[in-house]
């Protein structure tokens, strides 16, 4: 006879615990403070690369600023890209190279300049500046805590320097984003 208030005590815990957690898009049961080293992170298929989002706009609820911890390997980088957002860069460990064309508003972006970056420097990206972020040291890596503006990002790729910003690819949502971007629904009238 105990057993079966037992077993129904069980399943009502077990149901409980199964309804009330959130899904990875929602804002709902993510508490306040977390560890960051059990974030999920994810490659996103770009080799080199371990992006968490530590704290986001679609993951998280957040409207004005968005948060990433990324980490890059030896030789590893991110495209040549703008977004229409403001983005600051604080470099954890590691040293690299920041390319900026700062005559964006040209046809297309022309020879960046080169900036050395290292552990405790920081840097920003104006809106819309076509920039790109390589880890040249050969042997450590180069990890940088990232804040944009205007979240969700929508980023522009280029396939080089002399492309033309017209022809550059809109990625939208972005990777670490397109799980949780819903889809607008259609009109059927």
């Amino acid at each position: 006879m105990r057993l079966i208030p037992l077993l129904t005590l069980s399943f009502l815990l077990f149901y409980s615990a199964v309804t009330t957690q959130a899904s990875p898009c929602s804002i709902n049961g993510f508490p306040l403070v977390r560890n960051i080293s059990e974030l999920p992170q994810d490659s996103y298929g770009r080799g080199g690369l371990s992006h968490i989002t530590v704290a986001g706009s679609l993951l998280h609820g957040l409207k004005e600023v968005e948060v990433w911890l990324q980490t890059f390997s030896p030789g590893s980088f991110t495209p040549i890209h703008r977004h229409s957002c403001e983005e600051v860069f604080v470099v954890m460990k590691g040293s690299g190279t920041l390319y900026l064309a700062e005559s964006s508003h040209a046809k297309y972006p022309g020879k960046p300049q080169e900036y050395l970056i290292f552990a405790n420097s920081t840097f920003h990206i104006p809106v819309n500046e076509v920039h790109q972020v390589w880890n040249t040291n050969e042997h450590e890596d180069l990890q940088v805590l990232v804040i944009i503006s205007r979240p969700p990002v929508k980023v522009f790729t280029y396939e080089d320097w002399l492309m033309p910003h017209t022809a550059a690819k809109l990625k939208f949502p972005y990777f670490w984003d397109e799980q949780c971007v819903q889809t607008p629904q259609k009109d059927e009238l």
